[in-house]
C-alpha cells in the first residue's frame, strides 16, 4: 500500500491548527474547562423551573447520619444530561466494552447525589503492569476487572460531605461487583481507578480509603490531549479529504487515532523552523497531562491477585470481606462525613450553592 503523505502546505494547514488550539493552555485546568464549555455550548437552556437541576441534592441543612441512599440506573438521557451538568470533564454518551451507569439518590429528599461509570479497563497501565508482574492477558483480565471512568459527585455535595469518598467506596461495594457479575457472567476480583489530577494536587478524593481502595503508583502521561469541537472536525475533515481516511470508522479510540495519524503525517511531510515549531507544541501539549495516581480495590478478597492472573476462579474470603457490604460501606463514610460536615458548619465554611455547568459558569475546576 502507498504511504499516504501530506503536502507542505497541506502539512503546514494541520500544524496550525495544533499550534492555535494548543497555544492557548498553560495548565490542565484551562484544558479541561475550554472541553466543557465546548460541550456545553450547543445544549439548550432549559426554561425557569423546567431543568433537572431541582433533582440534584440541595438540602445542605441535613446531617449525614440522616441520610439513606439508594442505587439507580437511570436512562441514557437521564444520565448524560445530570452527569453533563455536574462533571468538569467531558463526557462520552457511548463507549465500546462493558459498561454500568449507575446514579445514587438520597432517599428522603429523593434528591441525586452523585454519578458512576464503571466499564472494560483500558488495555495498558504501567502501575497495573508491576502489581501484576507482567502485562496481563487481557480475555481472562477483563473476565476479572473493571474500571472506574465516573465517580463524580454532585457540588457542594462532595465538598461538603465528602461525596466523592462515598461513590468510590460504593464502587467497590459488593453490591456492585454482583451488578456486574450478573450483566456479564464476570468473576469481578479487581476493581481499579485513577485519580482525575495528578501533580496539580496534592491529594485525592481516594486518599485514606483502606481497605475500600489502595495507592499502587502513578501512571505514566507521555501523551497528547485530544482537540475537541470545531477545531477537531476541521482537522479531520480536512486531513481526510487530503489523503483519505485515516483510521477505520468503527475502530476503537478512533479520535486518538486519528489524532497521532495526522501528527505523524504532519511530521514526515514538514521540516526546519516549521517542524521545529510543530515539534515544541507537541511536546508542550503533552505537558498539560498528567501521571494519576492508580488506585485498586480488592473486594475483601484474600486471592484477588491469583483471579486475576487466571491462576484459580475460586474465591478466597479476606479478613476485611464484610465491610465491603454496602450497609458497612455506608457506615464507614458517615462517621467521616459527620465529623466533615460539623467541621465545615463550625468553620462557616458550608457551601450551599450548587454548581452546575452552563455557558457562564464559574466553578473551580480543581477543587
Amino acid at each position: 500500500m502507498k504511504t499516504k503523505t501530506l503536502t507542505t502546505e497541506q502539512a503546514l494547514y494541520c500544524a496550525n491548527i495544533f499550534n492555535d488550539y494548543f497555544g492557548k493552555f498553560s495548565r490542565i485546568d484551562q484544558y479541561m474547562r475550554d472541553q466543557k464549555l465546548s460541550q456545553i455550548s450547543d445544549v439548550p437552556a432549559a426554561l425557569p423551573g423546567m431543568g433537572l437541576e431541582g433533582e440534584i441534592f440541595s438540602n445542605f441543612d441535613m446531617s449525614p447520619k440522616d441520610m439513606d441512599f439508594e442505587i439507580l440506573e437511570p436512562d441514557n438521557e437521564t444520565y448524560d444530561t445530570l452527569l453533563n451538568m455536574t462533571s468538569s470533564h467531558t463526557n462520552m454518551s457511548s463507549v465500546p466494552g462493558k459498561n454500568l451507569k449507575i446514579a445514587i439518590r438520597e432517599k428522603n429528599s429523593g434528591q441525586w447525589v452523585g454519578f458512576i461509570r464503571c466499564g472494560s479497563p483500558v488495555i495498558n497501565m504501567k502501575p497495573r503492569n508491576e502489581l501484576l508482574t507482567h502485562v496481563p492477558e487481557l480475555v481472562s483480565f477483563n473476565k476479572t476487572s473493571i474500571m472506574g471512568f465516573v465517580i463524580v459527585p454532585t457540588q457542594p455535595f462532595g465538598f461538603n460531605y465528602l461525596g466523592g469518598k462515598l461513590l468510590a467506596a460504593i464502587c467497590c461495594s459488593h453490591t456492585i461487583r454482583e451488578k456486574l457479575n450478573t450483566k456479564y457472567g464476570m468473576n469481578l476480583s479487581l476493581f481499579e481507578t485513577t485519580s482525575l489530577y495528578g501533580n496539580s494536587k496534592s491529594s485525592s478524593q481516594y486518599d485514606g480509603m483502606k481497605p475500600y481502595l489502595r495507592y499502587k503508583g502513578l501512571t505514566d502521561s507521555d501523551f497528547i490531549p485530544l482537540i475537541h469541537g470545531k477545531p477537531f472536525h476541521d482537522l479531520s475533515d480536512y486531513a481526510e479529504d487530503c489523503v483519505g481516511q485515516l483510521v477505520k470508522q468503527d475502530a476503537s479510540s478512533r479520535k486518538l487515532k486519528q489524532t497521532q495519524a495526522i501528527i505523524a503525517l504532519v511530521k514526515r511531510s514538514l521540516s526546519g523552523n516549521n517542524l521545529e515549531t510543530f515539534n515544541t507544541t507537541i511536546s508542550n501539549a503533552k505537558k498539560l497531562t498528567e501521571r494519576k495516581r492508580y488506585y485498586v480495590s480488592d473486594y475483601g478478597i484474600k486471592n484477588y491477585l491469583d483471579i486475576v492472573k487466571d491462576n484459580t476462579k475460586e474465591i478466597i474470603k479476606g479478613e476485611n470481606w464484610d465491610k465491603f457490604e454496602l450497609n458497612n460501606i455506608i457506615q464507614w463514610w458517615k462517621k467521616k462525613a459527620e465529623s466533615r460536615y460539623n467541621k465545615l458548619k463550625e468553620d462557616g465554611r458550608l457551601r450551599n450553592d450548587l454548581e452546575i455547568w452552563t455557558p457562564e459558569a464559574e466553578i473551580d475546576i480543581i477543587r
